[in-house]
């Protein structure tokens, strides 16, 4: 059953309810990263969590619809704090470094969501059997990447190239950068994330 204050926004949820949903999201990360997405059950998210497998299925629709807001949450919190890191620059080459240095600085203490992330990029499928979040999940990415690009070309920061390449690259290099973290701990993530600033930052200046 779901609530009726789920994603279709008839009624804004409680408090209480934004809590429970959320505590849901920071079991189900917590479980996908220790076993894995195909063991990771509703019902074994449940006794992580402490509740009722019921009490999870009042509030998503399954276990896609959970994925999805591991997803959609995670990700919200990575763009909050980006952005609040960006807050009061103006020039392109400071928002270019910024954006690849703070995502780095976030994730740092979040290595738990992004193995739960990788998991669920390489297992949610569609109906039809297409992953769920494949290449064109990234559009919204790219596009804010792309902003950086255009402000830098306009001012005479960066040179002319073409912003989608750019930011499907940088993208790119920012995944693998984390997936790199993940399968190597003692790896230096800050040390990582400076010098892929500075290449993009060679690579774009005029």
């Amino acid at each position: 059953m779901r609530s009726e204050n789920d994603p279709g926004g008839q009624k804004a949820r409680s408090f209480i309810e934004e809590a429970r949903r959320a505590q849901i999201v920071a079991s189900a990360i917590e479980v996908i990263a220790e076993v894995g997405f195909a063991q990771a059950s509703l019902a074994r998210i449940a006794r992580h969590a402490g509740i009722s497998k019921g009490v999870i299925s009042y509030h998503f629709a399954g276990k896609e619809e959970l994925m999805e807001e591991v997803v959609n949450r995670t990700y919200g919190a990575i763009a909050d704090h980006v952005l609040a890191e960006m807050e009061g620059l103006t020039t392109a080459t400071e928002l270019l470094r910024t954006h690849i240095l703070s995502v780095a600085e976030h994730m740092r203490g979040n290595r738990t969501q992004l193995r739960a992330l990788g998991e669920i990029f390489a297992n949610l499928r569609t109906a039809d059997g297409q992953p769920r979040y494949g290449i064109k999940a990234n559009e919204e990415v790219y596009r804010a990447v792309e902003q950086i690009y255009r402000l830098g070309q306009r001012n005479g920061e960066f040179r002319d190239f073409d912003v989608r390449v750019m930011a499907i690259t940088q993208s790119s290099a920012i995944d693998n950068m984390f997936a790199y973290w993940v399968a190597f701990p003692d790896h230096d993530l800050d040390a990582h994330a400076r010098e892929l600033a500075d290449l993009f930052e060679r690579a774009c200046r005029a």
